[in-house]
């Protein structure tokens, strides 16, 4: 498995083979009521499957651009505070979410159809909880001006992280 940088890295480059990808990072927000980074790492293998994402360009970054050993910052969001509050990975490459098949579920969807499924999810699996990084403090950090996070009106469950984010958050931020 590849070897992500906050997760005892050295700090040596790597050698990428020709064809290879590297790790790609992401942000992904879920409520703690829903799914909490405690809820996670109690999980078997501390890995959860994100059910229930209904946007298509959030969908669109599980389908087409997450692979399994991509890094994650685990966000809680919709709660008293939110921000980072753990490091993950992606566990798995997406498969098809049954929930949106499930008629008493509330991530049903009756357009979609077995034959054709329009939603997807990955497993996630937590590695470690952290402190607590909002918004406020993810916004006085100039490094992290361009985070998508962080730019006006962005409501989206999953968003890019740059390596150079991912860095300046797993090796500065969260070693402070």
């Amino acid at each position: 498995m590849r070897q992500l940088a906050g997760f005892g890295a050295s700090r040596t480059p790597r050698c990428v083979l020709p064809g290879a990808r590297e790790v790609a990072y992401w942000l992904m927000k879920s409520e703690p009521d829903d799914c909490s980074i405690d809820d996670a790492l109690a999980a078997p293998n501390a890995t959860v499957p994100w059910t229930g994402v209904r946007n298509y360009q959030a969908r669109n970054f599980m389908r087409d651009r997450m692979k399994a050993g991509d890094g994650v910052l685990f966000y809680h969001s919709s709660c008293e505070e939110p921000g980072i509050v753990g490091l993950a990975e992606v566990a798995s490459d997406a498969y098809v979410d049954a929930t949106q098949f499930q008629k008493k579920s509330e991530y049903y969807d009756p357009a979609s159809k077995r034959e054709d499924p329009r939603w997807v999810h990955v497993d996630v699996r937590a590695r470690k909880k952290t402190r607590v990084i909002g918004l406020p403090e993810l916004r006085s950090h100039p490094e992290l001006a361009e985070m998508v996070v962080l730019r006006r009106g962005n409501r989206l469950s999953i968003t890019p992280v740059t390596p150079a984010e991912w860095r300046f958050i797993t090796e500065r931020l969260l070693k402070e």
